[in-house]
This record gives structure tokens, sequence and C-alpha cells, in this order.
């Protein structure tokens, strides 16, 4: 099963939205009105600093990630690379998908000059945490998020 990978499209969007709501946690915090994440979808083609990934198989939208590079001082100056709201469709998670995903975000970050990848997980998800460490992710901070 070859999956392919390339940058969203706007007219992706509603399957993108199904991705990020086909979970416990998703489906709380997701809604079905299109309007905030096609805003959302036009900020982010707009910005030469973020990516929409889309892995498709036969036509078919089976993952998605966003990728940010960002610039900062620490580090030397060194870009980092933040991976965010990685998903696989439920029926075809363990066939390695995931795992080709996140080597397309590190082919894109290490292309863009990031040295650094990273990421936060939310804590419940056990089986995320084994599929980063096996990726080489170390879990060396903790993260906080605090909603405004």
């Amino acid at each position: 099963m070859a999956v392919s990978f390339r940058d969203a499209k706007r007219a992706d969007v509603a399957a993108l939205v199904a991705l990020l709501a086909d979970d416990s946690l998703g489906q709380a915090r997701e809604s079905g009105d299109l309007a905030p994440y096609l805003t959302a979808f036009d900020e982010i083609a707009a910005n030469p600093m973020h990516q929409l990934i889309v892995g498709e198989i036969d036509g078919r939208i089976v993952a998605t990630c966003q990728l940010t590079i960002l610039a900062g001082l620490s580090r030397q100056g060194t870009k980092r690379a933040l991976v965010e709201a990685v998903r696989v469709v439920t029926d075809l998670r363990g066939q390695r998908i995931g795992e080709a995903l996140m080597a397309e975000s590190e082919a894109r970050a290490r292309a863009a000059g990031a040295r650094v990848i990273q990421l936060t997980t939310d804590k419940t998800r056990a089986r995320a945490h084994g599929f980063y460490d096996r990726l080489g992710f170390t879990p060396s901070h903790i993260g906080y998020k605090k909603s405004l």
C-alpha cells in the first residue's frame, strides 16, 4: 500500500476535519462548521513557513499533519520544525502510514533548514507515545497549554 504526500488544497478541508475528529479527543473539540477551518486553511496556505501535508492512497486522504518552521535564537539561531495534528485514518493505522508521514515531515523540515523537529502529544495517547519513541523522538520536555 503506497502512500503519496502532497500539500493540502482548500478542497481537502472537509476530509482533514473528519480526520481530526476521528477519535475521542477530536470529537470533543472539532465541529461540523467548516467556516473556521477554511479561514485557518487560508492563513496556513498564505504563510510559507507552514505546510499542511496530506497523505493519499488511490485518491483517498488517509493522513495529515501540519509542519511549521520556526526561526529562533536559541541553539545558535537554530530553526525548529514543529509538527502538529498528526492523524492517520482509523482503519489503516498500523500500516506504517504514520511512519511515512513523519519521514516526509522530517525530510521537509531538513529541506527548510531545521535542525530540530519537535511535537507534543496528549498524555492520554499511550500508543502515540510508543510510536514517537520508535521513531527516535525523546520525551525530553514537559509541555504546557493554556486556553485563551
